[in-house]
């Protein structure tokens, strides 16, 4: 899932992907709704914030939203960093720290956050950090799916799949019918999980609050032990074929 890169990775691979990711995305996006009321997975609607507040010249909320696209851009900066950095060593592990890095972010937040105004420090706090945790996210899943996948928002995602959708009434040679269908689905797939995380985000914030953030950290968790163990599953399989 996170492994496989260029020619080696699949439509499996991507799917697996970005049905997991777009959950735990949803995820963090409700709670940061329902917690500090603003979007935690995406920059595009703090710069139409970051403009009103300039025409308003309350320049301390316009600085704020526009620390929110910084928080996410450092976020995409370091994920990338740290697997171009890693991956002169041991490429096979280039994503295992950035999905660390998430995690343990996304697990602060959740034990330490709580509901507020976003005009208070603890309210801003949570916000740089889930921003910098999406921006990790997003850039990592663009780079291993060589930009097929984007997980924490969906805004380009409706626009090709409406272009895709399209193209299946002018494209009817086997071969195109298929690679549109495939990426339709997977398009679908994407959007249909992230709402799944939004709403059984929404439904365990009314019990648990910010640690509904935990239930993000567990599924991610999860992808890092299935990864590992499949890499370790294949290791085995090779050596034993090697001592045939």
């Amino acid at each position: 899932m996170f492994r496989h890169k260029g020619k080696n990775r699949t439509f499996i691979h991507n799917l697996r992907l970005a049905t997991l990711l777009s959950f735990v995305a949803g995820i963090v996006n409700i709670t940061g709704v329902l917690a500090i009321k603003t979007l935690t997975t995406n920059v595009t609607g703090h710069f139409a914030y970051f403009a009103e507040e300039v025409m308003r010249q309350d320049f301390s909320a316009a600085i704020t939203f526009f620390v929110f696209t910084i928080f996410f851009l450092i976020g995409s900066f370091t994920s990338n960093f740290l697997s171009e950095l890693i991956s002169k060593t041991n490429p096979n592990f280039s994503h295992v720290i950035p999905i660390s890095l998430e995690i343990i972010v996304l697990f602060g937040v959740g034990i330490f956050g709580m509901e507020s105004d976003l005009s208070s420090f603890n309210g801003k706090w949570i916000a740089f950090a889930m921003l910098f945790a999406m921006g990790i996210q997003n850039s990592l899943v663009t780079k291993i799916s060589q930009s097929t996948v984007r997980t924490t928002h969906l805004t380009g995602l409706f626009t090709d799949l409406g272009i895709e959708l399209s193209q299946l009434f002018f494209y009817k040679k086997p071969e195109e019918t298929k690679r549109l269908k495939t990426s339709i689905y997977l398009r679908l797939s994407i959007i249909s999980f992230f709402f799944v995380g939004c709403f059984s985000g929404g439904f365990l914030y009314s019990y648990i609050k910010m640690k509904t953030l935990l239930v993000s950290v567990f599924f991610l968790l999860i992808a890092l032990m299935y990864d590992y163990m499949r890499f370790q599953f294949h290791i085995i399989k090779r050596k034993s074929r090697s001592n045939l």
